[in-house]
Parts: structure tokens; C-alpha cells; sequence
């Protein structure tokens, strides 16, 4: 038990001094960074690279050695062949966007649009893998503004959803010309949601007096500390019912093919009954797509990455070192536990 405490007091001895080192870092990181912009790097990969590298694994792990010199040679025959008779393939840019409630890789995604639309043209075509449950209304309005770049200068615009692309996720995988659903993807929310904690009667029976100041008559309809009103309230849900309003014209602007009274209840469906719903074109993976595409054009995963800051690499690195204090810890304590 001794050795426990004292195990502990040094720990917490070591993990006083990185927090110290680190705050001095990070604010001397912070202030290196004031008004530097953040500048990243383009990053352009061929898919038909990567899908005939897993392919020649399998082949080699698996095939003969006659047989993996017969396609081999055949693949060599095939390609004097198409220099010798060489055809324009179309193009295809495959886009990723994993969306948190901030929709913050929308940052990376206008990069990439632009990236693209600098070079593609109405014969190419672009693929959107997206995975979103949503988020802020504002966020997801521009992240959907970037997708809307592709549809209005005339590039056929595919979205892929494998997992979920609900609320502000369907949002803006609505502007697809076509969308393509994996059998248990969660598609729809067509609706707004808001809520707000009100602790106005606990300050009031602890004596604690809030004045909320406004000049407007609905600068602030709902608040967290002061007293809401009927007014107030009737104020928020209208804000919230133009809202609504405005998701249902954007999705039936795109899908005019929907019942969009139907749909945009809030509820959620799965690939087989969004189908059904004519909330998605096609049920496949976005895997199955692409490998399918691959054979007659050629595919280029398009992805823009931000160069990360002192200051950010000084987090993760701080988060990395205190999982590993707290890691070796436990493994210590079951040690003290067990012997």
C-alpha cells in the first residue's frame, strides 16, 4: 500500500510539471501563431493504383506461379495496347467528408471543390463519401454550398452514404444528381431540434437575481439564466418552424421526385426503406461503386489536409503522453492488486 502512495504522489508530482511545460509551450506556441494563416497541402491519389495493388497481393498470395506469369503477361500485352491505341477514360474525383456537429470539415471540403472544378469538366464526375448525422443549421448550410459549387458548373455529382447522412448530412447529400445508399445507412431527420437548459428557479430560491438587457424586442427570446416568457417561447418555436421551412424547400429544390410532407417529419429510414421513400436513387456501398468505376475510368481520391500548428501538435501531444501516465497507472495498480 506504501508503494501505491507513493507511486501516486510521484505521478501526480510528474503530471503537475507537464502540465506546467505545456501551458508555457502552448502559450508561446499561440503567440507565434497570431495572425499566420493556416496553410495546407493538396493531396491527389489514384485509386486504380490502389485497387490493382490489393488485387496483385491477393493474386500472389493466392495464384500459381504459371499463373501469375499468364496475367502478368497478359497485363503487359493490354497496356502496349492501349498506348498504341489510346482512349480518353473519363475521370472520376472521389471527396470525403466526415462531418462533426460543426461541420468543420467543411474547411477541407471548399479546398477540394476548388481544386477540382480548376480542372474537371460535364464528362468527368465527382463522388462525394459522406457520413454526417448533422449539426448547426449554419454550418451544415455552407458545407451544403460547396456541394451545390459541383451541381451548378455542371459536373455529374454522386453521393455514396455508408453509415449515416441524416439532418444537415442529408441536407447535403440531397444535392447529389444521384445518391447512393448502403442497405443499413440511416437517412432523413428532414426536421430542426433545439434545446436549452433554464436554471432561472434554482438561482431564484438561492436568492440569485439575473437581469438580461436588450435593446430589440426579440434579441433574446429563450435564455439560460433569466425567466422565459410565453413570448418568448412562441418566438423561438416560429424561428425554428422558418427554419424548418427553409430545409424542406432546399431538399424539394434537389429531389423534386419527393413527398417532402412525407418525409420531413424528423424521422430516420434505413437504405432499403429510403429507397422506397425515393429519399436515395440506388442501394450499394460506396466501395462496390468505385471498384466498378475503376474499370473504365479513372479514379483519383481528392484530399486536402491542413498543416497542423505548434500549438495543436502541442495538445496531442500533451493528450498522448496523459494517456500513457494514466495506461501505465492502471497496469500498476493491477500489478499492486494481483501480487
Amino acid at each position: 500500500m506504501d508503494f501505491l502512495l507513493d507511486y501516486v504522489g510521484f505521478l501526480l508530482r510528474a503530471v503537475t510539471v507537464l502540465v506546467v511545460v505545456v501551458i508555457a509551450l502552448l502559450t508561446i506556441a499561440g503567440l507565434k501563431g497570431r495572425g499566420a494563416s493556416k496553410e495546407g497541402e493538396l493531396e491527389v491519389r489514384s485509386l486504380n493504383e490502389a485497387f490493382a495493388a490489393i488485387r496483385d497481393g491477393m493474386e500472389a498470395a493466392v495464384l500459381e506461379k504459371v499463373e501469375l506469369k499468364t496475367r502478368a503477361k497478359e497485363r503487359k500485352q493490354q497496356l502496349k495496347q492501349d498506348k498504341k491505341h489510346p482512349t480518353d477514360k473519363p475521370r472520376v474525383f472521389v471527396l470525403d467528408f466526415d462531418g462533426d456537429i460543426r461541420a468543420s470539415a467543411t474547411d477541407s471540403l471548399r479546398q477540394e471543390v476548388t481544386a477540382v472544378l480548376s480542372l474537371a469538366t460535364a464528362q468527368d464526375e465527382v463522388v462525394v463519401r459522406l457520413e454526417s448525422g448533422g449539426g448547426m443549421v449554419h454550418s451544415y448550410g455552407l458545407a451544403s454550398s460547396q456541394l451545390a459549387r459541383i451541381r451548378d458548373a455542371g459536373i455529374p455529382l454522386t453521393v455514396c452514404v455508408d453509415k449515416v447522412a441524416a439532418s444537415g448530412g442529408y441536407m447535403m447529400a440531397c444535392i447529389g444528381n444521384r445518391i447512393l445508399s448502403a442497405p443499413f445507412a440511416v437517412l432523413g431527420s428532414i426536421g430542426v431540434v433545439a434545446q436549452m437548459p433554464n436554471i432561472h428557479r434554482l438561482l431564484k430560491k438561492n436568492d440569485i437575481d439575473v437581469e438580461v438587457l436588450t435593446a430589440g424586442e426579440y434579441k433574446r427570446t429563450l435564455t439560460l439564466l433569466g425567466e422565459n416568457t410565453e413570448q418568448g417561447r412562441a418566438k423561438f418555436m416560429q424561428d425554428l418552424q422558418t427554419t424548418h421551412d427553409l430545409f424542406k424547400h432546399f431538399v424539394a429544390r434537389y429531389r423534386p421526385q419527393l413527398d417532402i410532407d412525407g418525409v420531413a417529419t424528423g424521422e430516420v429510414w434505413l437504405g432499403t426503406d429510403a429507397l422506397a421513400k425515393q429519399l436515395v436513387d440506388e442501394i450499394s456501398t460506396s466501395d462496390q461503386y468505385l471498384v466498378d468505376k475503376a474499370k473504365n475510368a479513372n479514379v483519383f481520391q481528392v484530399s486536402y489536409h491542413f498543416k497542423k500548428t505548434l500549438q495543436e501538435r502541442f495538445g496531442l501531444a500533451a493528450a498522448s503522453t496523459a494517456d500513457s501516465l494514466v495506461a501505465r497507472l492502471w497496469q500498476r495498480l493491477q500489478q499492486g492488486f494481483w501480487h
